[in-house]
């Protein structure tokens, strides 16, 4: 049995000392661990690519429509867990997700087929995978609650706030159109939005990114 992978799910699944020796081993067994440059794509939204956990990094889990527009659902760092791209293993999970790597990352990844075939076994690992993923969804509807019924100028105040306290920065380095496909707008009304917060002297926009100098009306903005 390979000692990275035990220690790993060890810390990760709170099944894992439920279930029998050999079914941690075939979990094992059926383990890889894979390094993704930045801008891989790591799951197309067809196959069950399986069960992907964070060791370093970030992913970008999104989905895409006919012509191309995408839509960020959320992304997962460190010691964060993927489910949706096993969808062999969640039958009720019928839509399509994409996955990205937003930087350089290492992930361990579960054999969708195996963690199907153990879960089979055992109950609890069903429960928790789908107890993770109905975690997720309320990402999700956090973003469609967004998309829907939000202005541009909230939506893109939360979005900065939101990265500046992920990064511990108040420097957002992220291009007009990477913000746009977190946000699933379009380039043009990002740019036009973030030259008006720059105009009211909210940010500053350079090639670097965008510079948060008033996060108290930023924050006023978000609310």
């Amino acid at each position: 049995m390979e000692i990275k992978y035990e220690n790993v799910y060890k810390e990760s699944f709170p099944f894992w000392e439920k279930i029998s020796s050999a079914d941690r081993e075939y979990i094992c067994q059926n383990s890889h661990m894979f390094t993704y440059p930045k801008g891989r794509n790591i799951h197309n939204g067809e196959e069950c690519s399986g069960v992907i956990f964070v060791r370093s990094g970030s992913l970008r889990l999104y989905m895409m429509s006919d012509e191309g527009k995408e839509i960020t659902l959320y992304r997962l760092h460190r010691g964060d867990l993927c489910m949706l791209s096993a969808s062999c293993v969640l039958d009720a999970v019928t839509f399509d997700v994409f996955v990205d790597a937003e930087e350089d990352s290492q992930c361990c990844v579960v054999s969708g087929p195996a963690f199907a075939a153990v879960s089979r076994r055992n109950p609890d690992i069903r429960i928790f995978a789908l107890e993770t993923a109905v975690s997720r969804f309320s990402d999700v509807m956090w973003v469609m609650q967004q998309v829907l019924f939000m202005s541009m100028d909230k939506r893109l105040a939360i979005f900065l706030l939101d990265e500046s306290a992920r990064t511990g920065s108040d420097t957002i380095a992220l291009t007009h159109g990477q913000i746009a496909r977190y946000m699933g707008s379009a380039r043009e009304v990002v740019s036009r939005m973030l030259k008006y917060f720059a105009g009211e002297g909210i940010v500053e926009v350079s090639r670097g990114g965008v510079t948060i100098l008033d996060k108290k009306r930023l924050r006023d903005l978000a609310l």
